[in-house]
């Protein structure tokens, strides 16, 4: 791994950046672990990525959007990552030089509400490596935290659209990348379908 120092770039906000600290090493380069839409829109400049895998956290779709895929009125429904359980995803890996310019870049991408914690997680590899990466994990006492039944999500789902367009794509994205893995049956399937059922309504 490359061991440079990264250029200097915008301040990182406290109160919703990294938790910096010993498992933050600036010449070191960083893994992100990606479960919704950074597994297919990452927006980063990144080296190599990997199919991986977290446990003691779940996706599901447990986030009230009220801007990108959404609106006050008419909220959609995004991921969040839930305590318990495990998590297929996407891992990227950044170069040290745009470590500092990437996680300033997820800050503002990802915490606008400040909805999410960011957080450090072990993800095993496809490679079977272990390595130590960074994610966003949901507030759950946060406002739009919500744990709602499969007709809710749904509903929410084929409602809800935003500055970045349509939760029901965002849902289809979502789908078809965990399809890409092998990832064929979960809850996010069969919310998908009836929430496909109730636009064709």
């Amino acid at each position: 791994m490359k061991r440079t120092a990264p250029p200097s770039s915008p301040t990182l906000d406290p109160t919703v950046g990294p938790p910096f600290g010993p498992m933050l090493d600036p010449t070191l380069d960083l893994w992100i672990f990606g479960y919704g839409s950074l597994m297919w829109d990452p927006g980063f400049v990144y080296v190599e990525t990997q199919p991986g895998m977290i446990f003691g956290f779940h996706r599901c779709l447990c986030v009230r959007s009220t801007i990108y895929r959404g609106t006050p009125d008419r909220p959609g429904l995004v991921l969040g990552l839930d305590r318990g359980g495990s998590c297929s995803g996407r891992a990227f890996r950044i170069a040290a030089e745009h470590v500092n310019a990437t996680l300033v870049y997820l800050t503002e991408r990802e915490q606008v509400t400040k909805v999410y914690c960011p957080h450090f997680v072990k993800i095993k590899l496809a490679d079977g490596h272990t390595v130590t990466g960074y994610t966003f994990v949901v507030r759950r006492e946060h406002e739009q935290y919500a744990r709602l039944g499969p007709d809710e999500q749904a509903r929410l789902t084929a409602q809800g659209v935003g500055k970045q367009g349509a939760a029901l794509d965002y849902l289809i994205n979502t789908v078809e990348h965990l399809n890409a893995l092998g990832i064929k049956k979960t809850e996010l399937h069969r919310v998908l379908k009836m929430a496909r059922a109730m636009q064709a309504t």
